[in-house]
């Protein structure tokens, strides 16, 4: 069993910048990936972006190219997502999730190969 923890979210105006945190517990002794997706009102589960924690491989959203990266601590095995030059249109609830890694990064952006999720987080940017 994984346990995802989220933290970070908030209020922000366009242009400006949130870090969001994800620390993860449970069996991760192997390889695996987290990563992060988003979820506006009305719309589905969007991929933002992933990561080979064993060899920092990292799979990004084009519509986060440039804008969000991440960074980890190894030892809390925690994920963090900074999210800079923010728009409007990157308000949505914030997910990390976890999977195994299965050989491949294919279908690494789909939300439906995750195994465990965290409760979310709230971002919202305003104009």
């Amino acid at each position: 069993q994984v346990q995802l923890v989220e933290s970070g979210g908030g209020l922000v105006q366009a242009g400006g910048s949130l870090r969001l945190s994800c620390s993860t517990s449970g069996r991760t002794f192997s390889t695996f990936v987290m990563g992060w997706f988003r979820q506006a009102p009305g719309k589905e589960r969007e991929f933002v972006l992933a990561v080979k924690w064993s060899d920092g491989s990292t799979y990004y959203a084009d519509s986060v190219k440039g804008r969000f990266t991440h960074s980890r601590d190894n030892a809390k095995r925690t994920l963090y997502l900074q999210m800079n030059s923010l728009k409007p249109e990157d308000t949505a609830v914030y997910y990390c999730a976890f999977r195994w890694w299965v050989g491949t990064a294919t279908n690494i952006g789909v939300a439906s190969r995750y195994d465990y999720w965290g409760q979310g987080t709230q971002v919202t940017v305003s104009s």
